[in-house]
């Protein structure tokens, strides 16, 4: 199977996230950036568990719930005890317009299409991501308990990109 070339709704996230995330967002933006990207992410798997049959595809699902709610809800955790309201912002919106777009493609395909696209996607998510925290969200934080919770999640997220790698190589679609 050739590998997928990356949707046309994916192409300009890849680079126009970096860019709204590089226009000077503050703490609360990019705490709310860095939530949408997590729930972006869970509802993403949560379409792979259930359209998915193939076991790697929907164990990497599961562990992406797992991880990622767990870091909302630490976000959540974090912005009650310092009593702020994270600020939607361009990166929210734009994460949030994309993924309705690519959850609706992914939502066309079946079987072994669903599972390549799917895992693509996460490969392509992740290191958008990580890329995104590691070269303007930590940078630009100022609270430290954020950049903390940043630092904890961007170990996470990139051991997901490494799966998802994996994934996307076990299933062929990288050929």
């Amino acid at each position: 199977m050739k590998r997928p070339i990356l949707s046309l709704v994916l192409l300009p996230m890849l680079f126009t996230a970096p860019a709204l995330a590089a226009e000077a967002m503050n703490d609360l933006q990019i705490a709310h950036a860095a939530y949408t990207a997590g729930d972006v992410d869970i509802r993403y798997a949560h379409l792979a568990l259930a359209l998915s049959e193939n076991a790697d595809v929907r164990d990497f699902a599961t562990t992406m719930v797992r991880d990622h709610a767990a870091v909302n809800e630490a976000a959540i955790q974090l912005v009650t005890e310092l009593k702020v309201t994270p600020e939607d912002n361009a990166l929210s919106q734009a994460l949030a317009k994309g993924a309705a777009n690519k959850r609706a493609e992914l939502m066309s395909l079946e079987g072994e299409a669903f599972d390549c696209a799917y895992a693509t996607n996460e490969l392509a998510y992740h290191q958008i991501v990580n890329k995104t925290i590691a070269e303007s969200f930590l940078p630009a934080v100022t609270v430290a308990p954020l950049k903390d919770l940043l630092e904890e999640a961007l170990a996470t997220f990139t051991q997901h990109e490494g799966h998802a790698e994996n994934m996307v190589a076990k299933l062929g679609c990288a050929s």
